[in-house]
């Protein structure tokens, strides 16, 4: 069954919101590689219940998107549809992690899917 396993904080101005989250929670936030507007972050202990996910500079239709891992995202891409949701952009490779496309469910929430593939390019 498909669970939720990143989050996205959208953020007018993304150096604000790391300090913020570094010094609020404690966060650890690093930058990700490559010339993309992407930053990591460890939300707590590994040991502990809990996600990890990213803060990116804020698409204009929404904060915060979740991900959801699926085994088949294409096939997911069609589900979503069927079921009276919106694919919002095309799946795109995360190099070496999987393939990602964001997505409107019924309600005007903005998730992604995500399907894990280490060789994705």
């Amino acid at each position: 069954m498909p669970k939720v396993i990143h989050f996205e904080f959208g953020a007018d101005d993304p150096e604000r919101a790391i300090k913020f989250y570094q010094d609020t929670f404690g966060w650890e936030i690093t930058k990700y590689p490559g010339n993309v507007d992407y930053w990591l972050v460890k939300a707590g202990n590994e040991k502990e219940m809990g996600i990890n996910g990213a803060i990116i500079p804020r698409p204009k239709d929404w904060k915060i998107s979740n991900s959801i891992s699926v085994p088949r995202i294409d096939e997911y891409l069609e589900r979503i549809e069927m079921h009276g949701g919106e694919v919002t952009t095309e799946k795109m490779a995360v190099p070496k992690m999987g393939y990602v496309a964001y997505f409107k469910d019924t309600e005007g929430n903005v998730l992604s899917v995500f399907q894990p593939d280490e060789n994705a390019k």
